[in-house]
């Protein structure tokens, strides 16, 4: 038998039309003994990557490069013989997308005439048309066109056959066969018939002709292709994939030139900011260890070629601080002296034991990897500095590619096979994601879907086969690729959805198969919220703050003191139940325990056994040992036990004799052990290392669990030290500078863990003066007031719920300084109905109109709208004023929070919450003892550590209230678990020094009860 190359092939990377992923295209054609195989998406490149790594484990099976092309009634595909065929391409995928809206390409013909080097395969479409095409093609591709001919065994399979037949012999072409291959099995076809109908938005049933009508799409076996096709053309399909040697391990990266002066090499120009940087960082001279240090990473960094990496970064940050942009840098690169010297971290490198080998080696070969956070109000001014610094040609974000999940996926299947919406709905909105013991087929079943209806079981697998499937492209976070040139010869870019982005087509996981260069232009909420702090403490008469100045003071132990009590509402990092309920057992007292803090509530550690090794360590309950020297320089600082990856890696170099590339493999291979088993090569060499160096077997062992453990959540030192900074400086503005603090994180919404509600009562606690929402007083954003001698805050007009900015922005300019004199004068400036009706919901005009009622009445009174009341001079009173509940009620509709009273306390005042206690005299419950506590569910938490268990905040009037949840209670009383927005619970109080817990027994959804208050429960997973 002659061999055979598949040369049209689909992967599901077309979205919504291939059903397969390329990695299974791969195996399987490798499984038939395929010479070679193509992937051919629809104007993209999107999913070769994947495909081209699955075929390093297959080197008998060739990867070509190509992409299909529709334009009329012309169908082509376009292989890549060369790289000059592959640039090629990508222009061409480029021009066609960035013609039309994310999603679409606009092909022309002028596209397809400027092939030079690509190898040009016709699909005919059996019509009239094709000999107009067939001429129009000889007439610029000749010399490398071939007509490729599929059978799909349709009806109408003879006739297709005989016309291409005919198109050969008349315009003599070159036949291959092609299988138009569209999944790697036939079991797949139900699943294409899937998504046909998701992507005409039509059920299975009514698109008849539309689906495929056999699974002859499939990857077929030889014997198969033998009886179909002749061998020739089976032959063909060899020569021309023997023809295709381009391979994406040719693609080189050249970085931008234009981040150094002309005339200077990129390592002197490094070397002198390095210089001058050090003589700001170290003032009083720069240490000769840490000038050695210095040496070392900038003759590595020449040695790798890396000098233009550092100083795009060193740009960028330069950038931030010429307009008052706050950032922080961090990861092992960011967290080098090199880096602290260019001032793209604050973070001294001094302070922390940062692995050089993480930083960058000759082994890794491959670019370091610096994340940049910028506040991320402000990042998309970082973002177009360098569209307009590298130009559209040269720049453009990182692709994340948005992948079904199980909600998305049972939807989607559910609407092809016409379950009705109601059913599709109650299903989805009652399913517990969070209980991990239970497996969500099985929760169906108890919610009533039937086991035995063959649509039932249809709905079930092809929703489990859908998961992970690829939906569409959007655009990274933040991770830009930069090109010295441009950069379609790269990879394809595209628009994206928003206005002024454009990205590749490859994710970061791609860029870092392939070695590619990625700057992270990174956005975080608490950075803007440091920075307007700062800028709202010098508006008052404060000093100008900044991160340097802060923590250059050292640790303040003030500060601390509130960290270890847990008093950390809307503290960066430490805010979370997990992290609050370890504050009290770390008790962290300096700078490093805030580094080991945020790392050591992380599944990691968790998984791996070290977090109560390491309190037992620290409260003096457990001795501290080591079995070597060189062990303890690596563990000393974590008292014995490994808690951040560096330390992994670093115990696998000096116990075990790993070099530093091989323990960067080791790093690698821990990210994806739980996947693909990675980490069963190294286990022997870990093992054997340790021994020969004289190590026990149990140590040696234990240390391979503990990596195991780590599996993808180990917690890198770099991260956890960038991110101690922000913590330790946000916990120091909430002590010192509490009114401007919370200002700041009210005006930096949506961000963190708390709602403005839950913001607003932690400020109250902390005896801050809140003012509510006034026409008279508030700004567009929340602000600082005096109230007597100390600063409260002032709700900002931002926060009313249909008010538009428009109309905010119109009221602060018409707004007179002494404030509006009459209610017809606010009218007066002539706002939009909606916009003043939101003012009177809000209590906004209270100082105009009185309450609320009043308010409304006025306002319809002053319209005269009504004849009857155009008649009258005099203003009418309502004779009732709002009752303390409706205000509340309209406070949460109009306000999400209200200043005037808690739900709680109003229930409780009314007898609907029976017997219980509240969140504030927890503490002086008895451990073991049977409580019941009511609440607002203001969040919910279930971490990947935590077995199905669900951590649920109720708040009630005096703070919040910390409930456990087991999997089985919320599965037994799932109603109440999932609907519920005011929960009562019967449970047990559990105490841990400070840290008490209420363990669920009985949950009673209130919910009835408060059926107009408006409140939504954050729910992270």
């Amino acid at each position: 038998m002659s061999t055979y190359a598949e040369l049209v092939c689909c992967s599901n990377f077309s979205f919504l039309e291939g059903a397969s992923h390329p990695e299974e295209l791969v195996a399987q054609a490798a499984t038939l003994g395929y010479q070679a195989i193509a992937i051919t998406d629809e104007c993209s490149v999107a999913g070769v990557v994947r495909a081209y790594k699955a075929q390093r484990d297959y080197p008998q099976l060739s990867l070509i490069i190509g992409s299909r092309f529709r334009l009329q009634a012309l169908d082509v595909v376009l292989l890549c013989p060369t790289q000059a065929a592959y640039q090629e391409l990508c222009r061409i995928i480029t021009n066609a997308r960035r013609r039309s809206h994310k999603g679409d390409y606009q092909l022309s013909e002028w596209d397809l005439m400027s092939v030079r080097h690509g190898i040009v395969l016709w699909l005919p479409s059996g019509a009239e048309s094709d000999h107009h095409w067939a001429t129009w093609l000889l007439r610029y591709h000749a010399e490398r066109l071939y007509l490729a001919v599929r059978r799909d065994l349709a009806d109408n399979d003879h006739p297709y056959l005989a016309h291409c037949r005919m198109l050969a012999s008349q315009y003599a072409l070159r036949v291959t066969a092609c299988g138009d291959v569209l999944m790697h099995h036939p079991e797949r076809l139900a699943l294409h018939h899937t998504l046909t109908a998701i992507r005409h938005r039509q059920p299975v049933a009514t698109l008849g002709r539309t689906l495929l009508p056999n699974a002859e799409r499939a990857l077929r076996p030889l014997p198969k292709l033998h009886a179909l096709f002749p061998p020739e053309w089976l032959a063909e399909s060899a020569k021309i994939a023997a023809q295709c040697k381009f391979s994406l391990a040719s693609l080189k990266y050249s970085y931008p030139k234009e981040v150094v002066p002309t005339g200077e090499s990129a390592m002197a120009y490094l070397r002198e900011a390095v210089k001058q940087g050090a003589q700001q960082r170290f003032p009083k001279g720069v240490p000769s260890d840490v000038g050695a240090t210095i040496e070392k990473e900038l003759a590595l960094i020449e040695a790798l070629d890396y000098p233009y990496y550092f100083l795009t970064i060193y740009d960028l940050v330069r950038f931030a601080q010429s307009r008052g942009i706050l950032y922080q840098g961090r990861g092992s690169a960011a967290n080098s002296v090199v880096c602290y010297c260019l001032g793209i971290t604050a973070v001294d490198p001094c302070k922390v034991d940062v692995l050089f080998e993480r930083f960058i080696s000759k082994e890794r070969d491959e670019p370091p990897d610096i994340d940049v956070d910028f506040e991320h109000q402000r990042r998309e001014e970082v973002i177009q500095y360098l569209y307009q610094k590298y130009g559209r040609e040269r720049t453009a974000l990182a692709a994340t590619v948005i992948r079904y999940r199980l909600k998305s996926a049972l939807r989607d299947v559910g609407k092809a096979l016409a379950i009705p919406a109601s059913q599709i709905d109650f299903f989805i909105q009652n399913l517990n994601r969070r209980d991990k013991t239970q497996p969500w087929t099985q929760q169906l079943q108890q919610l009533g879907l039937d086991p035995k209806s063959a649509k039932s079981q249809q709905w079930l697998s092809l929703t489990q086969t859908l998961i992970g499937f690829p939906r569409h492209l959007s655009q990274h976070v933040g991770g830009f690729v930069i090109a010295d040139g441009p950069l379609y010869e790269l990879v394809p870019v595209e628009n994206a959805a928003m206005a002024e982005r454009t990205v590749i087509q490859w994710d970061k996981d791609d860029l870092e198969t392939l070695h590619l260069m990625k700057v992270d232009v990174l956005a975080l909420g608490m950075l803007t919220a440091i920075r307007r702090t700062f800028d709202l403490i010098a508006q008052t008469g404060g000093p100008r703050l900044s991160l340097a100045s802060i923590t250059q003071q050292g640790d303040d132990p003030a500060v601390f003191a509130r960290i270890q009590h847990a008093d950390t509402v809307g503290v960066f990092q430490i805010e979370s139940r997990a992290q609050m309920s370890m504050l009290p057992r770390l008790k962290p007292a300096c700078y490093y325990d805030l580094v080991i803090q945020i790392a050591i509530v992380r599944p990691g550690p968790v998984q791996g056994d070290m977090v109560h090794p390491y309190l037992k360590r620290r409260d003096g309950e457990e001795a501290v040992s080591y079995p070597s020297k060189a062990v303890e320089q690596v563990l000393a600082r974590t008292l014995g036990v490994p808690i951040f990856q560096e330390q992994v890696i670093k115990l696998a170099m000096v116990a075990a004799g790993f070099s530093g590339g091989e323990a960067d493999q080791l790093r690698r291979a821990m990210a994806a052990w739980k996947k693909k088993g990675g980490l069963a090569p190294f286990r022997d060499k870990l093992i054997a290392g340790m021994t020969a160096r004289g190590y026990r077997a149990d140590f040696a062992e234990q240390l391979y669990r503990q990596i195991c453990g780590f599996g993808d959540y180990g917690f890198p030192e770099s991260h956890s030290a960038s991110f101690a900074v922000l913590a330790y400086v946000s916990a120091w503005l909430k002590h010192y500078y509490p009114a401007a603090f919370y200002t700041g994180l009210l005006n930096s919404q949506p961000m963190g863990f708390y709602s403005p509600s839950q913001l607003m009562q932690d400020a109250t606690r902390h005896q801050v003066p809140v003012l509510p929402v006034c026409v008279q007083h508030s700004g567009a954003d929340h602000c600082l007031e005096k109230v007597g001698e100390q600063w409260g805050v002032r709700l900002g007009l931002r926060l009313v719920k249909g008010l538009s900015m428009a109309a905010i922005d119109r009221l602060l300019a018409h707004r007179p300084e002494t404030g509006f004199t009459s209610l017809s004068a606010l009218q007066g400036i002539h706002l939009d109905r909606d916009a003043y009706q939101a003012l009177a919901s809000s209590g906004a005009l209270a100082a105009l109109a009185g309450n609320r009622f009043q308010a409304r009445w006025a306002l319809m009174d002053q319209q005269r709208q009504l004849p009857l009341l155009a008649a009258s001079d005099d203003e009418v009173a309502l004779p009732h004023s709002p009752s303390q509940w409706q205000n509340v009620i309209e406070d949460y509709a109009a306000l999400g929070l209200s200043l005037t009273d808690h739900p709680i306390r109003l229930m409780a005042q009314a007898g609907t919450l029976g017997r219980f206690t509240r969140g504030v005299e927890l503490s002086q419950c008895a451990s073991q003892s049977w409580v019941a506590v009511a609440g607002v569910v203001t969040g919910k938490q279930s971490p990947g550590t935590a077995s199905g268990v669900t951590f649920v905040t109720l708040e009630d009037d005096t703070g919040n209230i910390n409930v456990v949840v087991w999997a089985g209670t919320a599965r037994a009383q799932s109603r109440a678990f999932m609907q519920a927005k005011v929960l009562k619970v019967h449970g047990i109080v559990e105490r841990q020094g400070e840290v008490v817990h209420v363990i669920a027994g009985k949950l009673i959804d209130l919910t009835p009860t408060l059926t107009t208050l408006s409140v939504a429960a954050r729910e992270f997973r």
